[in-house]
């Protein structure tokens, strides 16, 4: 099942750590199967695995849990010696008040903030913020903390709105699928707000618990799935698993009978949420094609037939519009980045829809 592609803007954002100490990038791209022509345009997205990839790259190649993207190194270790120093805490609000107090003791270190009133609770990065690898610190740090705040206590913690102190960026757009909530550029401060009861929520994790969770934290936590809140990504969740069943995505009709709403109430709400039925069809479709080039071997005509196309040329014409380049470019393009010839294992066919 494909997962949502991430875009080339946050993929520009985690090297400038690297780039900002010296660090020669090409090699970590090389390694992540990232094919750095895309680096250049704005349009270009990678797979999950991909980013995956080049994050443990730049983990290793740093020694820095914020990937050389703060002002000072945190040395691995430190986020786990955080979780163990919250996790006995009676419920989450002191396991946060902890946290910040821990992460404080470091000079440089991440200068976090937990308010609560009646009304509202409000977790905030406080920083300048005036470079944009301090902006993707920052909201890498969110997302984590929210992610594992809702892993301690068990249950997904919803969101009332996120705030970000800067204007919004080209790529705007990815905010409110990654964080499910409303999202406000030109802010006071970054931050999230949420129910202030999620404070005195009880803690239900243990010391193993605990263990097998940082084993892949923590960038498990900050590409962990959406998680399905919003009537847009239930939408999605469904064109997904339909995709996997057969090349033809359900009607919007369809889809709305089994979600249990009548057509025109789903348009509406994806309309209040900022989307459409057929861009979540041109996503799921986009995601599945950029998945299906980058990680395997599949002949492109056939990769079009799975994915619905009756002709390569629509689907050619479709993959242009979504990324700014043709599919046999953006496979070619991953196979000399690997180090393999560009018509190893294609046939000539494919190798012809490539060159055109």
């Amino acid at each position: 099942m494909a997962r949502r592609t991430i875009t080339v803007h946050h993929v520009r954002s985690v090297l400038r750590g690297a780039e900002r100490h010296g660090i020669d990038t090409a090699p970590l791209l090389q390694t992540a199967q990232i094919p750095p022509l895309l680096l250049g345009d704005d349009r270009a997205r990678v797979t999950p695995a991909q980013f995956a990839r080049l994050f443990r790259e730049l983990y290793r190649v740093t020694q820095d849990e914020f990937l050389g993207l703060g002002p000072v190194v945190s040395r691995p270790g430190t986020f786990a010696m955080m979780c163990h120093a919250s996790l006995g805490c009676r419920d989450l609000g002191a396991a946060i008040r902890r946290a910040v107090t821990f992460y404080g003791l470091f000079p440089g270190g991440p200068d976090l903030v937990l308010e609560r009133t009646d009304d509202e609770a409000f977790f905030a990065v406080r920083s300048d913020l005036n470079g944009d690898e301090d902006r993707f610190l920052a909201e890498c740090l969110l997302i984590i903390w929210h992610r594992l705040c809702s892993w301690l206590i068990g249950r997904r913690i919803p969101l009332r709105r996120a705030a970000f102190a800067y204007p919004p960026p080209p790529h705007k757009d990815e905010y409110e699928l990654l964080f499910g909530c409303p999202v406000h550029f030109g802010a006071e401060r970054t931050g999230a707000a949420f129910e202030p009861h999620w404070l005195d929520a009880p803690m239900i994790r243990d010391e193993p618990a605990l263990d097998r969770m940082l084993r892949g934290a923590p960038f498990e936590l900050l590409s962990r799935r959406e998680y399905g809140t919003t009537v847009a990504e239930q939408v999605r969740r469904a064109l997904v698993r339909a995709l996997g069943d057969s090349p033809r995505l359900p009607a919007l009709g369809d889809l709305a009978r089994r979600l249990a709403v009548s057509p025109a109430t789903l348009r509406r709400r994806l309309a209040e949420e900022g989307t459409s039925y057929q861009q979540l069809k041109d996503t799921v479709r986009r995601d599945a094609a950029i998945a299906g080039l980058a990680e395997g071997r599949e002949p492109i005509a056939e990769l079009a037939a799975r994915l619905g196309f009756s002709e390569d040329t629509a689907f050619h014409r479709a993959f242009r519009r979504w990324t700014g380049t043709t599919p046999g470019a953006y496979r070619l393009a991953g196979l000399q980045t690997d180090g393999a010839p560009a018509t190893d294992g294609a046939p000539a066919s494919e190798t012809q829809s490539q060159q055109s």
